[in-house]
């Protein structure tokens, strides 16, 4: 820190702190008390080496130099009051007193007419004009009352007798006027800066945005004052360093950069950026935790180095920041808009590609053999072939409706209309009566299916109906994507104020490409989900939805040739959760961790059934 800075920051600890926050106050108390300690540290430097050469002084000198050193005193009266004007006046009546008390102790009489022609300039540096007349009436004043003292022998004759004190006089009235004269300059000039502030605010006001000017490092030099109606800032928050330290780090090397592309061009230079500022703005606003908001900031150098010109870099820059929050978040939603429109054409891609085949394959069938059935040529003669399409015709026809409900159910979840019934009911009955409706499948397949839970489980609060779709579908995929001799084991546990279940299976697992797509509708996992199993892709997808509107989350651990698992969780109580609009729950996706195929792997609490 240069000695300036120093010297700055110790003047200011002196100054009181009612003009702290008004810089043209604030920079005259700061002169005067430089002033006026540097003159007495003047003076005390100087009383050595006079008692060295004068030896102990007079009562009259102690006198002057105590009232040399009264400014001092008037430091410690602007410092404790802020009363700048009675602390000169102090000053001015000091100069005068010295100036008689030379005069009338016998003392050097030019040094007293020095102190009478101090007393009008003094009042200069006040810009006061009435100190100013004040102290160039003491003068001429004095003056006079030393030129009468001569001329009557109570003093020493001097220039201050006879017709040069004439002179004397007219020197002080001029030096009086041009002191007057140079205080009512300063003022008008201030009168000037005052209006042409108020024209800047009234512009300000107008436009509407914040504006700033920046030094070529971009520090903030000064800000404009409806900075709290806009952002909720204070000037102070944006000086200096404030404003980069509060964009945001990423946007920080854009913000320098237009910093210095504006002043090294005549170009206007526009950046967005994102700035730190109160979630609360307003001047009586109260300030919560911080908010980024966009501000779009146009920046314009001014000023040169040298008189040469465009040659040159600009010394300063002016920026206007405007706050675009609200286009932004309009731009983010017409892109969210967008993308879900592509999506939802993705998916309607997806869905007539992967419906029908679903759609045709049955429908096929039920034609086919419904068409041999009612043509006398072809029906069979055998009762136990047309028991057989007959029970394909409705197979097919089931499936259909199946694929028709899930299709249906996911409309209801994704346009938040479909509602949940909350009851109480116990989980493990429901566990045997899905297990039992996929168990003759389990059986086709050869799939062993394995349930365990504890023998005295809680009852939860939910739809029961919605639980039962959501243990189907888990144990339908599960078993359909498991080979022959495979496992597929249901697991429930007790876990705080939730209940965890899983469907555990042996079959074919996923890539880790294909686990951040689940629950997507019509999706399907890789080119062995493709044709070898049928399906559409929504049964995940719908049982992402209902668990969702039960407050719930799933978590999916899959690893090709090694399993599945996937593990619900359900709050034991969902009525503060029930009928949720638009709400899908999060899945989890992880590698898989272990390999549940065995029932000796279940702990004693555990009660374990093998059922195919």
């Amino acid at each position: 820190m240069s000695f300036a800075l120093i010297l700055e920051k110790h003047i200011t600890s002196f100054v009181h702190p009612a003009v702290l926050n008004r810089p043209a106050e604030r920079l005259r108390h700061q002169t005067f008390i430089l002033r006026r300690l540097a003159s007495s540290l003047a003076l005390l430097c100087l009383v050595p080496p006079f008692l060295a050469a004068y030896g102990a002084p007079s009562a009259w000198q102690a006198l002057v130099f105590v009232l040399f050193l009264l400014p001092f005193g008037s430091v410690v009266l602007v410092a404790r009051t802020g009363y700048l004007a009675l602390a000169q006046a102090i000053c001015v009546a000091s100069f005068v007193g010295a100036a008689l008390t030379i005069a009338t102790a016998g003392g050097p009489w030019q040094a007293a007419l020095i102190c009478l022609a101090f007393a009008p300039f003094e009042g200069v540096f006040s810009q006061n004009r009435w100190l100013v007349l004040a102290g160039g009436l003491l003068a001429a004043a004095g003056t006079a009352g030393l030129a009468i003292a001569a001329q009557m022998g109570v003093i020493e004759r001097g220039f201050a007798s006879g017709h040069p004190a004439l002179f004397l006089l007219a020197a002080i009235a001029y030096a009086t006027l041009l002191a007057y004269g140079f205080v009512l300059f300063q003022d008008k000039h201030m009168q000037s800066a005052t209006l042409n502030a108020e024209h800047y605010r009234a512009a300000y006001d107008a436009i509407g945005d914040l504006m700033i000017h920046h030094d070529r490092n971009g520090s903030v030099e000064a800000v404009s004052p409806n900075c709290p109606e806009l952002f909720g800032l204070t000037a102070a928050d944006l000086a200096g360093r404030g404003l980069f330290e509060r964009i945001h780090v990423a946007d920080r090397p854009a913000y320098l950069k237009s910093i210095a592309d504006a002043a090294m061009s005549s170009d206007t230079v526009i950046v967005t950026l994102r700035l730190r500022t109160p979630s609360v703005a307003g001047k009586t606003a109260q300030r919560s935790e911080s908010m980024f908001r966009w501000v779009e900031m146009r920046t314009r150098g001014f000023g040169f180095d040298a008189p040469s010109g465009a040659t040159h870099a600009r010394t300063r820059a002016v920026s206007v920041l405007r706050d675009v929050t609200m286009a932004k978040q309009r731009e983010e939603e017409f892109e969210t808009a967008r993308l879900a429109m592509e999506e939802t054409n993705l998916w309607k891609d997806q869905f007539l590609a992967n419906v029908s085949h679903e759609l045709r394959t049955p429908l096929n069938s039920i034609i086919g053999f419904a068409e041999m059935l009612a043509n006398v040529q072809l029906v069979p003669s055998d009762p136990e072939k047309r028991r057989e399409y007959a029970s394909i015709i409705q197979q097919s026809g089931l499936h259909l409706l199946s694929v028709v409900n899930s299709i249906l159910d996911m409309s209801k979840i994704q346009s938040g209309t479909f509602d949940i019934r909350p009851e109480s009911f116990a989980v493990a009955p429901l566990i045997d009566l899905c297990c039992d409706m996929i168990k003759l499948k389990a059986e086709t397949g050869g799939v062993e299916l394995v349930r365990a839970y504890p023998e005295k489980l809680d009852e939860i609060i939910g739809d029961k109906r919605a639980c039962k779709q959501i243990l189907i579908n888990l144990l339908s995929n599960a078993v359909k994507f498991t080979p022959r001799d495979g496992h597929v084991t249901v697991k429930v546990r007790p876990e705080g104020t939730a209940l965890v279940i899983s469907v555990c299976d042996t079959g074919i697992g996923m890539s880790s490409r294909d686990l951040g797509h689940l629950g997507d509708p019509f999706f399907q996992a890789g080119a062995s989900y493709d044709r070898p199993y049928e399906g559409t892709g929504l049964g995940l997808s719908v049982v992402r939805g209902l668990i969702g509107l039960h407050g719930g989350s799933i978590c999916i651990e899959s690893e090709p040739g090694k399993g599945t698992n996937v593990s619900v969780r359900l709050p034991l109580d969902c009525r503060r959760s029930a009928n949720s609009k638009n709400r899908s729950a999060r899945i989890e996706t992880i590698a898989r961790r272990s390999r549940i195929d065995d029932a000796s792997q279940f702990g004693n609490e555990m009660m374990v059934k093998k059922i195919a």
